[in-house]
């Protein structure tokens, strides 16, 4: 089944270079965050299987190639409709464990303590990813593989390695100074580190040198180059034991003991029964209409479906087509839109299973209506006056992959295991890194998490809840009942807000898909009462004429680790043809995108 080493890393050199093509005539298409992984995807369509076939392929990928964002210890959504206008919404969200309460990341004064939501074993919710795939694989798949044949390709890229992208390398050597703090993270993310990130802890411990020079000389080590082959042994056992085992091949099992061992060494909270007791669950949809397009979307615990489509009813109103993009108007108008969309988001929406969600409400086009009244087109809300909506009388490092194939099946998944790498700790063994999703939870009320996103009693830790998320898998239908457009982002709490102006540039403003993830973009939640702009966004004019409506903003060109709002990738099909788009954000060759 497994291919010779230097037959692997051949093909994975040369896929390099091959997927620059945007366009097809009728086939298929994939779009993610590798090239290397929408390739996998491309083969599994060449041999005649479907798109949940391609996208389940496409994740397991995923998870050896973008180690950062798309990983076996996280979990997502997925939003697709098959070729017969079957909606389908999967949650294969993290869950809280057992052992979870309400304050466990406050200290004994109330405080929120970063290090302990961020980068602690407990910061980690029991993972979704691999149910989540399994499922979506066996429910809707073309029959046409076995799952050992889906995830081989996985296996091979695992276990023979392939060679890194310049961000992957870039990546791994900027989170440095975290990766040798785990021993597991050390030795497969810090190149040629033998026993000199040992030696240089304990001459810190000792005393020897001060922090600064610590990481003045962690620094000096070799450092991942462009082309470098990654090989991930223990990650490549790993996914062959649940291509032979499936759900127990991670659930329970030597998987399952590697992860509890982990998480008893290192005072974490997931526990067999958390893992042996995780299901993923089909919810319904979110749907709403746009122009006479519908919308289709992830409900909660995502809050992005109901956000999208709350936005959308109030962009309704407007003539957005002769309204200049990116333009005075045009961004004070989103800014007030989002935000109070974002205030309805911190006091409205949770898990289902704990909390009941006004999503008819929210979701109204008479809701709209009335959240409009509040917007002045003469100044800026502060978002200290803006509060969530009353009941009215009638009741981002993260991924996304699209595919589309020829008989008419759409399905787009966002994956995460929240920050960048997660908490930064392998498990030990096993090959994958652990996620910090139980920081998406509201910690305290009015307190925000890593993303400024503040909560309350809806989105508290509760045993077994799933915290609430910013992802957004989000499809388009037009009038004559065709899947036209799916499309979802990376980025945190921007993931709504750049897929609603990816929405708003192919239908109101007639862009393509690769056109409309190239436009720069702005983004808005609430609180902060800052608008948040890439440098290409807006121009100086336009920001002295904002500032005159008592805007206030953030350049994100100055934000720590990247200057870019979200990630985004797509597929939109447009007069018989397949377009795929990859945001050039965070990699400039912009090629994850394959059609065939």
């Amino acid at each position: 089944m497994y291919k010779k080493t230097l037959t692997i890393i051949t093909c994975a050199l040369l896929l390099l270079t091959s997927c620059t093509n945007r366009i097809s005539n009728q086939n298929g298409a994939v779009s993610s965050t590798s090239r290397i992984a929408s390739q996998v995807g491309i083969d599994i369509l060449k041999k005649g299987g479907n798109a949940f076939d391609a996208i389940v392929a496409t994740g397991f990928a995923l998870a050896v190639t973008s180690p950062a964002n798309g990983n076996l210890g996280g979990g997502g959504f997925l939003t697709a409709r098959t070729a017969n206008g079957e909606l389908i919404s999967l949650d294969f969200r993290e869950k809280a464990p057992q052992l979870s309460y309400e304050t466990m990341f406050l200290d004994k004064d109330g405080n929120y303590v970063k290090d302990l939501a961020l980068y602690s074993h407990i910061s980690s919710g029991v993972p979704g990813t691999v149910n989540g795939l399994i499922k979506i694989f066996q429910d809707y798949g073309s029959g046409n593989f076995s799952l050992e044949e889906i995830i081989s390709p996985a296996i091979n890229l695992a276990e023979y390695g392939f060679p890194l992208e310049e961000n992957a390398a870039h990546g791994f050597d900027t989170n440095k100074k975290y990766f040798v703090q785990d021993e597991g993270s050390n030795l497969l993310f810090v190149k040629n580190i033998n026993n000199q990130v040992a030696d240089l802890q304990e001459r810190l411990n000792n005393g020897e040198i001060d922090q600064l020079e610590y990481e003045k000389m962690l620094n000096n080590f070799d450092e991942w180059k462009t082309g470098d082959i990654f090989i991930q042994k223990d990650l490549a056992e790993t996914l062959k034991r649940i291509s032979i085992e499936g759900n127990k091949g991670f659930y329970s099992g030597q998987t399952a003991r590697l992860i509890v061992e982990e998480m008893k060494k290192n005072n974490g909270f997931i526990s067999f029964e958390d893992l042996e007791s995780y299901e993923s669950i089909y919810r319904n949809p979110v749907v709403g209409t746009y122009r006479g397009y519908t919308i289709v979307s992830m409900g909660p615990p995502s809050s992005g479906g109901v956000l999208l489509i709350q936005m959308l009813n109030m962009l309704e109103n407007y003539d957005l087509e002769n309204m200049q993009r990116n333009s005075t108007e045009f961004v004070h108008l989103l800014t007030e839109v989002q935000r109070l969309a974002y205030a309805d988001r911190a006091v409205h929406l949770g898990d289902p299973d704990f909390w009941q969600n006004p999503i008819q409400m929210l979701t109204s086009k008479q809701y709209a209506k009335e959240r409009l009244k509040l917007i002045s087109s003469s100044t800026a809300t502060a978002s200290t006056e803006i509060a969530a909506g009353n009941q009215l009388n009638e009741s981002m490092e993260t991924t996304h992959y699209s595919v589309m194939d020829k008989e008419g099946n759409t399905a787009g998944i966002t994956t995460t295991i929240n920050l960048s790498y997660g908490n930064k700790k392998i498990v030990d063994g096993a090959g994958f890194l652990l996620n910090n999703e139980m920081d998406d939870f509201s910690s305290k009320p009015n307190v925000p998490n890593a993303f400024g996103l503040v909560g309350g009693e809806a989105n508290a830790i509760e045993p077994y809840k799933r915290p609430l998320s910013s992802m957004s898998p989000t499809l388009v239908v037009d009038q004559n009942g065709q899947s036209i457009l799916t499309v979802g982002a990376a980025g945190g709490s921007r993931i709504i807000t750049a897929v609603l102006q990816i929405i708003i540039s192919v239908l109101d403003h007639n862009l393509n898909i690769q056109q409309a993830m190239d436009v720069g973009r702005t983004h808005s939640q609430w609180l902060p009462d800052l608008i948040f702009y890439e440098k290409e966004a807006l121009t100086k004019e336009t920001i002295d004429e904002l500032e005159k409506l008592n805007h206030s903003f953030f350049n994100y060109d100055n934000f720590p680790g990247n200057s870019y709002l979200a990630r985004t990738h797509g597929i939109q099909r447009k007069n018989g043809l397949f377009l795929t788009g990859a945001d050039k954000r965070g990699n400039q060759n912009g090629n994850e995108a394959i059609t065939y």
